[in-house]
């Protein structure tokens, strides 16, 4: 439960972004704004909460969107190997749903992961169609590389976790020639911890 982008609030296509929307990387002064964004929707369970030394730490992988002084979206880059990176964090303002930001947050978080050379990125969603819309296709988890098993064990959909797995490939001849995914573990605190599978 990384992203705030839900069915209902993706449109059947994707707008025009409004007029005025600036895009850039995130800064400490931004803080603030995003607490208050992300830790709203994790209040109706839609996101996971974050805490101001969380953002802090990685606060190099967010992008934030704004409407003049006001904060009305985010999304982070976040890096698991020198190839791959995974796309979360996302989230537009109510006040904003439906004005194409989400899609602006997107197209700059893949043009930073091409900057650092990836060979993909990843995200887990619940409106596959939207990334879709953005050249991204479904994939199984275990073409995956480990998640961060910390914030999946806190997820209260932990064991029934419903999100969709898609991947973008941005260098189509390194990516065909990737070796075969180890199965997906992970170890946290000494346990060892096994992705759990899609309820569809």
């Amino acid at each position: 439960m990384l992203s705030a982008l839900t069915p209902d609030v993706v449109p059947d296509s994707v707008q025009r972004p409004a007029r005025g929307i600036v895009v850039r990387k995130a800064t400490m002064q931004d803080i603030p704004g995003l607490l208050a964004l992300i830790n709203g929707y994790a209040a109706k369970g839609i996101m996971l909460a974050r805490t101001e030394f969380e953002l802090s730490e990685a606060m190099r992988d967010f992008m934030v969107a704004y409407d003049g002084d006001t904060l009305v979206g985010c999304g982070a880059l976040h890096f698991y190997s020198p190839t791959m990176g995974e796309i979360r964090s996302l989230a537009v303002a109510a006040s904003h749903k439906t004005h194409g930001i989400g899609r602006l947050i997107v197209d700059a978080l893949v043009s930073e992961a091409k900057h650092y050379g990836l060979d993909a990125v990843f995200a887990f969603t619940y409106v596959p169609g939207f990334f879709g819309k953005l050249q991204f296709h479904e994939v199984e988890r275990g073409e995956l590389p480990l998640k961060a098993w910390k914030d999946c064990l806190r997820c209260p959909k932990f064991q029934s976790c419903d999100e969709i797995a898609v991947v973008r490939v941005l260098r189509p001849e390194r990516w065909e020639q990737r070796t075969e995914v180890p199965p997906v573990i992970g170890i946290d605190d000494g346990l060892v911890v096994l992705l759990p599978t899609v309820k569809r």
